[in-house]
């Protein structure tokens, strides 16, 4: 990763470890959230269990959710190569250029504001009406359930990453302090001025940045 983020050759070396680095950096960002989903699938799962239904696995849940991050990770990695081979990209893996810095940012607080943001994050926020809605019993139907649920946290969150590539894809502190917002955001049911509000200030910041 050190001689990645100085810029060298993106070469398969290069685009593997990118790949790892998104992948394990969503892991950690995005495991935490689903926690309340996981327990309630637990949860379901043994009284199914105890009925005599089919074992649902939550096991494979998380793997079917990790599987939608995943994917997310292989686009970001994509996006990554893509930057870094236009020169776009500092040694530190941020926006090199503060234009396309400020457009990022700016799509990202747009993005907080659509109802496609709204439908996701509502589906996020009630796991209870999640697996009411969509539960599937079996093996297999852990692991599709797991990659449905992954698919709205992914659209609910996936424009917030773009603050990554304005900060520094590596920068553990806004890492950090992203993982706090989505956190946030999905455990404060009703407070819809939270994306909001997150969302007017990632697009000041973009447009503070594209007229400096």
């Amino acid at each position: 990763m050190d001689g990645m983020a100085m810029g060298s050759p993106w070469n398969a070396g290069a685009l593997g470890a990118a790949f790892l680095m998104w992948t394990t950096m969503m892991a950690a960002m995005m495991l935490p959230s689903v926690l309340p989903t996981v327990r309630l699938v637990a949860g379901a799962n043994r009284r199914a269990m105890a009925g005599g239904a089919a074992a649902t696995p939550p096991a494979l849940f998380v793997l079917g959710y990790l599987v939608a991050w995943t994917s997310f990770s292989a686009l970001a990695t994509t996006l990554q190569g893509g930057l870094l081979s236009l020169s776009l990209l500092t040694p530190v893996l941020s926006a090199s250029d503060r234009r396309l810095g400020g457009a990022m940012l700016i799509a990202a607080g747009a993005y907080q504001l659509t109802p496609w943001k709204v439908r996701c994050l509502a589906r996020c926020q009630s796991p209870l009406s999640f697996l009411l809605l969509r539960w599937r019993e079996g093996r297999c139907g852990a692991l599709a359930m797991g990659v449905r649920h992954g698919l709205f946290c992914v659209g609910c969150c996936w424009a917030l990453m773009l603050v990554l590539f304005v900060v520094g894809v590596m920068n553990f502190a806004w890492v950090v302090a992203l993982a706090v917002v989505i956190l946030l955001e999905k455990v404060a049911i009703g407070a819809r001025w939270l994306p909001q509000a997150t969302g007017i200030a990632l697009a000041s910041w973009g447009l503070a940045l594209l007229i400096r």
